[in-house]
């Protein structure tokens, strides 16, 4: 029996690391033995395109650009971890996946459809996300947590008018694609109240 597939996703700030270790947290209780990873990253190849492309001090790239190397290590990461994972019947918590794409490298409306089309070419049906969790936060709010960190990333350091313009793109993610996505406002709650709206949406969507 596959695995569920979980996907946390947000602006930066908006607690999807916390809130996926309450997820792994829970799934284990129940006996289950989840996969916990992150975008880009947990593969070789994606740890090593995560140094590239969150370095601080990097140039800024083409959106296309950026894209394609996103989804190259999304493809590693669907080859060695998530499929192999979710054809043993574990459940996958993921950290990031192609909603963070549309959001960040979709900033011109006329890349979008691109990426949603890249999208379709490199996740086939069988391994989308059963759950699209989208923590949303006032960009302003989020981006004075971020200010509070001793070190941002090559993103993070775009500033507010970007973050802005990532809201609207994960918000154009949950249009495109409302079979599997959900919106979570975050502001005002603790990390309880958002993680049993987690798993309530976990348990009405578990295949």
């Amino acid at each position: 029996m596959r695995g569920g597939f979980w996907v946390l996703e947000g602006m930066d700030g908006t607690g999807k690391t916390t809130q996926a270790r309450c997820l792994v947290e829970y799934l284990q209780a129940q006996g289950r033995h989840p996969l916990h990873v992150r975008e880009p990253g947990t593969t070789a190849l994606g740890e090593r395109l995560r140094a590239l492309l969150l370095a601080p001090e990097r140039e800024e790239w083409h959106p296309k650009s950026e894209a394609l190397l996103f989804f190259a290590a999304r493809q590693a990461l669907l080859s060695e971890q998530i499929q192999p994972a979710l054809a043993a019947g574990r459940d996958v918590v993921c950290e990031r996946f192609s909603p963070s794409t549309l959001a960040y490298q979709g900033q011109q409306k006329t890349l979008r459809q691109w990426i949603l089309d890249l999208d379709a070419l490199v996740v086939p049906a069988s391994l989308q996300p059963d759950a699209v969790l989208i923590f949303d936060l006032e960009p302003e709010q989020s981006f004075q947590r971020l200010g509070q960190a001793e070190h941002l990333d090559g993103f993070e350091q775009r500033g507010i008018g970007f973050q802005q313009q990532v809201r609207a793109g994960y918000l154009a993610y949950a249009e495109a694609y409302p079979h599997n996505t959900v919106v979570l406002p975050v502001d005002g709650k603790d990390v309880e109240e958002v993680a049993t709206a987690v798993r309530q949406v976990v348990e009405e969507r578990r295949p």
